[in-house]
């Protein structure tokens, strides 16, 4: 009864109002509280700002969401089922069911992004405001986010419809078809060229586009374009299922000069090698030492952010993607969402062995299991590197928290297996802190051993588990710019330029000069960049477009078992790792099947476009193997 009281109330309350409301024409034709008038925000410039800055936000966490891309290649595997990793992983991708695809990457969101970009690029042809400097600045970056968003898409995607326009209501059609991957690099280009010409002599501020991110998104571009899996006579006698597309225009180049493409890509990167002012530590000629060549990577991992590094790391950072105090994102939590679960962590991404067997030598040869001395101590006299990417069994890291300490005062990381006395002196097992038995937490250890290093703070005063942290997302650096470089002069046949930059880069890292030539140097050259670019996003594109992805990303996962045994007559309560103590043994294997089964399969080389787009829009043509 009192529910049909208050219904007859609220009717005759409306009904008593509606004269004193249709009496009221202001009342009627008041503005919604949070929309902006069109006609406002183009003839006030900070509110044109404000709608260009929004575009931003397509760029999402950059790389830091909790299922890092990463996990999608033969980097890292993803500890905690059903995010849609395996869909991709074991090659079971298909129109009803992409698999994890961030919405950086997302065919839907991103065309939400461009068509935010053709807004602000329409509006600001025809300036409503008089200060030109901030009209051209708003424009080249409108300019240089479509062109990033057409990126992403053609990446993932290849040829994709071309919309650089608004469309307005009550148009006759809304569809339309795929353009040629030709056409669609010819269109990102153009993009990346007018606003690096826009912004040229601007500092962009921070986050913000400038010319050289431009230039350098230009050369990434021509660079992937160059590239094996678009050059479609290469790629159709590796993958069969490209050669027998109807219309691989969507996917590459059909014909035309590869060597003329490798040019552009050579001297689109050179324009932004040849800016002296930028890159870290790059004017060494002999090695660094191996502490110096872990800070100076820690230095560019942190993006110069962190305060225990210097700033100067930013000179290396492009475009970056920060995260600050007034707001609260996944962004701000790469070291919970990955760190060690003894330490109250989520283990979320761990490095597999796949990585870590790539890491050179400190002396530049390979690592290899097979030789004794690599296998009695594997994380000795490694890449500096390696130490500033990944956790190991044994490493040096954070306090533990205070319901933690009493068991590891040494704070070190423990992923093994090892033996301890008892308070009878009996020798009993323990179980490493992290490991997924672990007597701190059982449910979140890492499978393969390791745990994520990079992008992490080593401040002790940043708890992973419960504080934010502020290392920005590099969404274009130098150096990625100066190993697109490197590629294509190899490719064209200048291996002398191509070790002079290759080398500078390791001698920042402390490693020495590589000497070699041919297909040897092409090989070191795509260690160094796995390398290098580790956990950044390069790697789910470089092995497709290098078309390796049968033999990377195919590959079993691979993970370490680590058994300490107490040497005779040692008794110990409390484990440390220490070989005065302790007889390691290390030995990789693979994930027992049923936890994640990775397979290949070509069609994979290009995602597929998701059903409910193809039926919106029927002109759009569906990838090869997908249909």
């Amino acid at each position: 009864m009192n529910n049909k009281r208050n219904i007859y109330i609220c009717l005759a309350y409306f009904m008593l109002m509606q004269p004193l409301v249709s009496c009221n024409d202001d009342f009627v034709n008041t503005q919604p509280l949070e929309e902006v008038p069109k006609e406002l925000t183009w003839s006030d410039p900070a509110l044109a700002e404000a709608f260009v800055f929004e575009i931003y936000n397509g760029l999402g966490q950059g790389g830091f969401d909790e299922e890092m891309q990463s996990s999608l290649t033969d980097e890292s595997m993803f500890t905690h089922p059903g995010r849609g990793i395996n869909t991709i992983t074991e090659s079971r991708s298909n129109p009803a069911d992409q698999g994890m695809i961030k919405d950086t990457y997302g065919y839907g969101p991103l065309y939400v992004r461009i068509r935010a970009c053709n807004v602000a690029i329409e509006n600001l042809a025809e300036p409503q405001f008089s200060d030109e400097a901030r009209v051209n600045n708003l424009l080249g970056q409108s300019h240089f986010l479509r062109a990033y968003y057409y990126q992403q898409l053609l990446r993932f995607y290849g040829g994709v419809p071309l919309i650089d326009r608004v469309y307005e209501l009550g148009e006759d059609d809304y569809t339309a078809p795929r353009n040629s991957y030709a056409e669609v690099v010819d269109f990102i280009i153009r993009d990346c060229d007018r606003a690096a010409e826009l912004l040229a002599g601007t500092s962009g501020g921070q986050g913000r586009a400038t010319e050289v991110a431009a230039l350098a998104l230009k050369a990434r571009v021509l660079l992937y374009a160059a590239s094996d899996l678009h050059d479609l006579p290469t790629a159709s006698t590796k993958a069969p299922v490209i050669g027998g597309y109807s219309d691989n225009q969507f996917l590459g180049y059909p014909s035309g000069s590869r060597t003329e493409r490798w040019q552009r890509a050579k001297e689109a990167a050179f324009e932004v090698v040849k800016m002296t002012n930028l890159g870290y530590q790059l004017e060494l000629t002999a090695p660094a030492t191996v502490e110096e060549g872990t800070e100076n990577y820690m230095v560019l991992s942190m993006g110069g952010g962190s305060k225990s590094v210097s700033a100067d790391g930013q000179r290396e950072l492009l475009l970056g993607r920060y995260f600050i105090d007034l707001k609260d994102e996944m962004g701000n939590y790469i070291g919970r969402n990955n760190g060690p679960n003894g330490y109250h962590n989520w283990a979320g991404n761990t490095p597999i062995q796949n990585l870590v067997d790539d890491y050179e030598m400190l002396d530049g040869t390979q690592f290899n299991w097979q030789n004794a001395a690599h296998k009695a101590a594997p994380y000795q006299n490694r890449d500096p590197r390696f130490y500033a990417t990944i956790l190991y069994d044994g490493a040096d890291w954070k306090p533990r928290t205070a319901d933690v300490a009493g068991r590891d005062p040494n704070n070190q990381i423990q992923s093994g297996r090892y033996q301890i006395t008892n308070a009878a002196g009996a020798v009993v097992a323990y179980q490493g802190l992290d490991t997924r038995n672990s007597p701190v937490e059982d449910w979140n250890g890492s499978y393969t051993g390791y745990y994520f290093r990079k992008f992490t703070d080593p401040d002790p005063a940043v708890v992973d588990q419960n504080t934010r942290q502020y290392i920005p997302w590099p969404v274009l650096r130098y150096t990625e710019s100066v190993l697109n470089y490197v590629e294509a002069c190899i490719e064209l046949g200048e291996e002398a330029e191509a070790r002079n930059w290759l080398n500078k880069i390791r001698f920042r890292a402390g490693m020495p000069a590589i000497t070699d030539a041919g297909d040897a140097l092409k090989t070191r050259y795509r260690n160094e960049r796995r390398v290098e670019l580790a956990f950044e996003e390069h790697r789910f594109f470089d092995t497709r477009r290098w078309m390796i992805a049968p033999q990377t990303n195919g590959a079993k996962i691979r993970l370490i078992n680590i058994v300490g045994t107490l040497k005779a007559g040692v008794q110990v309560r409390t484990y440390q790792y220490n070989t005065a103590n302790y007889n390691y043994t290390y030995t990789p294997v693979e994930l027992e099947p049923g936890i994640e089964n990775r397979q290949w399969q070509d069609k994979m080389y290009f995602m597929p476009f998701h059903r409910d787009e193809t039926n919106r829009n029927i002109k759009l043509q569906q990838n090869p193997g997908y249909n």
